[in-house]
């Protein structure tokens, strides 16, 4: 019995994975969290009580564990630029709390969810295997903590040698599951529809990777069965999406109503614009990473399936989303 434990089990990302590893056998998953009833909530509404054991933060390092992930950071941009400074410590206070068991347990493998912004701010072109971060050292500001945070925690990590810590770099990340709340260009468009109101599009043009739950949970996979290394892998799908793609793809699916203006309702950027904000550093295929979905086969299902719960079923709606 393989026995895991998620740090930050209450995310919208760590509960989908939790979702997916629950169903696997040989695997015992321990979930930590700040607030238990509403976990004992979501689990018992997922039917997943026995096939999880919940804990508070402060009995972390007590039950024995083969590998933990730490989910524990910030996934909502808006929220990432309320939090300024703070970030910094809630970053290393959690990462501390699983380093600071690895000398008792050098076997033990951690994988840490980084961020496609710790690359720094430069995204003119998309991320490669020989890519440097860019961090304006000598004019920080608010919207760098994040990425310097992240930075900040791989070094760390890469400075650990002898243990299997592995990063993960997430870049963008949509499923069913997603916060409808959250200030993200795609949650935008999706609201759009949900609402059916004209969504006002600034002209920039930019491309993103939206990784599929079914392929981080592939991934996650690999790097638990393979051997054990201190690393960084970049999450990346078959192929990336560019706005205007996904913009036609929507309105042909969905009905999307959108509109070019230079007044268009800013989108948080809690680390920098970013035009193209992805990565070509395939470094996790080989590990056996092999992407089932694009950006635009994700976006499309998990958008189905979020609109297909949410909008009044007439048949005028439901007409967009068959």
């Amino acid at each position: 019995m393989t026995r895991i434990a998620f740090l930050g089990a209450s995310s919208q990302i760590a509960k989908d994975l939790i979702c997916s590893m629950a169903k696997q056998q040989g695997t015992e998953l321990l979930l930590y969290v700040r607030d238990l009833a509403s976990a004992e909530q979501w689990l018992s509404a997922q039917g997943l009580t026995d096939q999880c054991a919940l804990y508070c933060y402060a009995d972390y390092g007590q039950e024995p564990h083969d590998a933990v992930i730490n989910f524990v950071g910030v996934g909502d941009p808006q929220r990432a630029a309320q939090m300024g400074a703070s970030i910094f410590n809630v970053t290393q206070q959690f990462d501390d709390l699983v380093l600071s068991s690895f000398m008792l347990n050098p076997s033990r493998r951690y994988i840490f969810l980084s961020s496609g912004a710790a690359y720094g701010s430069n995204f003119l072109e998309p991320a490669t295997v020989d890519a440097k971060a860019h961090i304006d050292i000598n004019a920080l500001r608010a919207q760098d903590y994040y990425a310097v945070a992240k930075l900040h925690a791989e070094a760390k990590h890469r400075s650990m040698n002898g243990f299997s810590i592995t990063d993960i770099r997430i870049f963008n990340y949509f499923s069913r599951t997603q916060d409808m709340g959250a200030r993200f260009f795609i949650t935008d468009i999706v609201r759009a529809i949900r609402d059916d109101v004209t969504l006002s599009v600034s002209p920039d043009y930019m491309v993103r990777d939206f990784l599929h739950p079914c392929d981080f949970h592939q991934l996650i996979n690999c790097i638990l069965a393979g051997p054990e290394h201190n690393a960084v892998v970049d999450c990346y799908t078959r192929e990336p999406v560019d706005k205007p793609t996904l913009l036609a793809a929507m309105k042909a699916e969905f009905g999307l109503e959108f509109q070019m203006t230079e007044a268009a309702n800013v989108i948080v950027n809690a680390t920098g614009a970013k035009p193209n904000y992805y990565s070509k550093n395939y470094t996790a295929a080989s590990l056996g990473y092999r992407p089932v979905y694009s950006s635009l086969e994700g976006v499309l299902a998990e958008s189905t399936a979020i609109l297909r719960s949410s909008i009044m079923p007439t048949e005028a709606n439901m007409e967009k989303i068959r």
